[in-house]
């Protein structure tokens, strides 16, 4: 099922870079940018475990949590020229090693460090990406009920948050049962709970 996502994303995403080639032959090329993966899918998140380690640390999130939800996400092969090119197949799409939509990472960036950046900024710099993601998980720890039901722990709850906003995050809490989407991002992070706590140098 994920190889088939992965395949389908990558088939889609070549899609828009011959179509951006073919529709637009007297624009100048822009020089490409450093990639931080190879489309061959040999992307490994355990690679950013430094950048984790800090960026958690200084938003006072779990580093294992944000290294766990960087290998939920990636599902696609995480390359600026690809993601750009599924922008434009996918308006909207989230950009970045964490997966990040626009109008989160805006309202994630205020009052913070990085306030002065941009979200297109994001396929070109994992360090920016797993900040907002770490200070985003900081955000919705902040609303999480005091009281839950059920047996979804905190930091799934916050990786259900992550994946499909606060206010689902909120219901799964008060014990809603998670749908089959939301079951399925669940499922994939216990999966790699303990290949992100292995990246990180855990026991």
């Amino acid at each position: 099922m994920r190889e088939r996502h992965w395949r389908t994303w990558l088939s889609a995403a070549m899609l828009g870079l011959c179509l951006a080639a073919c529709t637009s032959p007297v624009s100048r090329p822009e020089p490409a940018p450093p990639t931080t993966s190879a489309p061959s899918g040999s992307y490994d998140p355990a690679r950013f475990a430094p950048i984790v380690w800090t960026r958690a640390k200084e938003a006072g999130a779990s580093p294992r949590l944000v290294m766990a939800i960087l290998f939920n996400e990636s599902y696609k092969p995480h390359d600026p020229a690809l993601e750009r090119a599924w922008q434009r197949l996918k308006p909207g799409a989230a950009f970045g090693v964490a997966n990040m939509h626009e109008a989160t990472f805006n309202a994630t960036k205020k009052g913070r460090a990085f306030a002065g950046r941009s979200w297109d900024q994001l396929p070109d710099d994992p360090d920016l990406a797993i900040q907002a993601e770490s200070w985003y998980l900081h955000d919705l720890a902040g609303q999480l009920p005091a009281h839950r039901s059920g047996s979804i722990t905190p930091d799934e709850l916050l990786a259900l948050g992550y994946n499909a906003g606060p206010a689902a995050m909120k219901s799964f809490a008060r014990g809603t049962k998670p749908g089959a989407q939301a079951q399925s991002y669940l499922d994939n992070l216990r999966e790699n709970w303990a290949k992100a706590g292995k990246a990180l140098g855990e026991p």
